[in-house]
């Protein structure tokens, strides 16, 4: 069993973010293994990622959300570090290793959530309140980590994925997000308090994002406008390699993730959009996609939440 090790999942839609994850892991100083599950990448895609990191392949039949504790429990390490594969490492997550030696580090999800019926439902005890962490990035460390890892794999096997958010979407379904409603009835149960940590979400922010800008043109290193200097960012809605969009902090970091002469993971270039390579070309075209997702932005979101702000103001004067 080594000491420390990395752990996502990726298909072929996602590979270009896995690709950046792996350099921004290497680039922030991890040495430590990387473990990536495939769940139908191609097979240039393994070749390439199998450069620096070892891929292993999927059970079949299983829904992308219910399988993030495979590749730790096949290939375990003292402490073991989940991660998304839209996120980008923006600094050494050595703090967050050392600091989950026996326990648990997740950061506060932005949605405030407890289910009192999750210990019943799982037999795990009684549930107690606390923070509702996101299953994004999930450092487990000695025996609690391993214990919590064991437990998730297990129940998240008791939910109902086609009422999930992710099919029906039935509102009041107790486990509606699957393997982090799972994981969050595990630590309000079954783990002493003083072994979960939970971070500030400004330390792994999510869009939109607010003020946050790269620390130099070059490196992954970033801040934002409180001083805040994030470990990850979580691209957790729209990807970039997908569809046209503004060019924020995380479309930023991708590429430099992608393109950086200390990266090990080459990204073929005929792949990478346009308005996310170098040279003047590019830079004109991160301006008009930029002008015209803000543009949609502002009348999708904007405008009608403004206007229903104004109704409601000349509603409560009358």
């Amino acid at each position: 069993m080594s000491d420390v090790a990395f752990y996502c999942i990726s298909s072929e839609l996602y590979f270009p973010g896995a690709v950046g994850l792996v350099n921004s892991v290497r680039m922030s100083g991890h040495t430590e293994a990387i473990h990536v599950l495939d769940c139908g990448l191609t097979e240039t895609h393994r070749r390439l990622l199998e450069r620096e990191v070892n891929v292993i392949p999927a059970p079949d039949a299983t829904p992308p959300y219910l399988l993030k504790t495979v590749a730790p429990l096949r290939h375990p390490s003292e402490v073991m570090v989940l991660i998304d594969v839209d996120m980008v490492v923006a600094r050494s997550l050595r703090p967050l290793i050392d600091g989950a030696a026996d326990g648990v580090i997740a950061v506060k999800d932005n949605i405030d959530r407890f289910v009192p019926e999750w210990g019943e439902l799982l037999d795990l005890g009684t549930a107690r309140p606390r923070p509702y962490v996101s299953s994004g990035l999930v450092v487990l460390g000695g025996p609690t980590g391993r214990r919590v890892l064991e437990l998730w794999d297990d129940r998240q096997r008791r939910v109902d994925y086609d009422a999930s958010f992710f099919e029906r979407d039935e509102r009041d379904y107790p486990f509606r997000y699957i393997d982090q409603d799972v994981l969050n009835a595990i630590l309000c149960t079954a783990v002493e308090p003083d072994r979960v940590t939970t971070l500030d979400p400004a330390l792994a922010p999510v869009p939109p994002f607010r003020r946050i800008r790269p620390l130099g043109r070059e490196g992954l290193r970033c801040v934002d406008a409180a001083g805040n200097e994030p470990y990850v960012i979580h691209q957790f809605v729209r990807k970039p390699w997908l569809e046209p969009m503004y060019h924020g902090i995380y479309s930023e970091l991708l590429r430099r993730a992608w393109l950086s002469p200390s990266a090990p993971l080459r990204y073929p270039p005929e792949e990478i959009p346009l308005r996310m390579r170098t040279g003047l070309i590019a830079r004109l075209e991160r301006r008009r996609v930029d002008a015209f997702d803000l543009a949609r932005w502002y009348v999708r979101d904007v405008i009608p939440d403004w206007i229903e702000g104004r109704r409601r103001r000349a509603g409560a004067t009358r």
